[in-house]
Parts: structure tokens; sequence; C-alpha cells
């Protein structure tokens, strides 16, 4: 089930459980998750991308073995609040995802995350090299950290 509204989204999660984070590029897949209470994302892992079918049978894997109940997509709007290419090839993942998993599914704006978390992971004092290993999952996290706190805030 893909929720275009995040209050739809919210609606559609059971009242407790994990949720999945992916930050979605053209090379790797980044991965977080949550605590079953949700307050918490961490950057979990980065998959490497080959062909849809193996990309969908790793992170189904991880989504299984999790017992996650719902799963964020960043989509990576354009500056101006449009969707171009990249918007458009991350709603056919979402809609190719939901013929192998039944959770909802739902889309958060990413603009600007993977700046975040390389700005972090400076000020952590990372190595470059080590930047690299981590950046997607760790902006997954901060994908997957904005949806719950959004989350937070709706049920109150």
């Amino acid at each position: 089930m893909i929720c275009d509204a995040f209050e739809e989204f919210a609606a559609a999660l059971p009242r407790a459980g994990a949720l999945a984070g992916l930050d979605l590029g053209t090379k790797t897949i980044g991965v977080a998750v949550s605590d079953g209470m949700r307050h918490v994302a961490s950057p979990l892992e980065t998959i490497k991308r080959k062909k849809f079918t193996q990309d969908a049978e790793a992170l189904i894997a991880i989504l299984n073995a999790r017992s996650i109940c719902g799963l964020v997509l960043g989509l990576p709007r354009n500056m101006d609040g449009s969707e171009g290419p990249r918007a458009q090839s991350t709603r056919a993942f979402a809609r190719n995802l939901t013929r192998l998993w039944e959770g909802p599914v739902g889309f958060w704006d990413e603009r600007l995350s993977t700046v975040a978390a390389e700005r972090a992971l400076l000020e952590a004092d990372t190595s470059r090299a080590r930047r690299a290993e981590v950046i997607d999952h760790v902006a997954a996290g901060y994908i997957l950290q904005g949806a719950l706190d959004r989350l937070s805030y709706l049920e109150t």
C-alpha cells in the first residue's frame, strides 16, 4: 500500500512496531531502522544495487528479519519542490516493491539529507574512506528520523 500523503501513511501503521527508512541511490540503497516504539532511527547498512529483484530480495530479508511494519522512502524532490526523474524512479521502485511486500510505504522529502549526513560525519571527524562507506545509510537515518518526528507530532 503506497501512501502519498504522510497522514495517510501514519493512519495505515499499527500503533507500535519498527519502521525502516531508505535512501535510494542509483548505485546503493541506504537502510535505517527504528526501535519498536518509533523514537530513534539507527543507520543499518548499505545495499549495493544490482537488479531490482536482487535489491528487493536483500531489502525484504532485512524487513522480515526485523519485523518492520512500515517503510519510509526518501523522495528526492528538486529544490523548488517539483519532482524530477529521480523522484519518478523512487515512486516506480515503491510500486514494484509493494508487489512483493505488503506493509505501508510512505514518502519523505529527502532534500539535503545527504548534505546533513555528510556534515554530521565531518563533525565526527570521520575519514573520507569511512564517509564513503556509511553516507547512504546515515542519510537513510536522517530521512527516517524526520519521519519519526513527524509521526510523534501527529499522535499528539
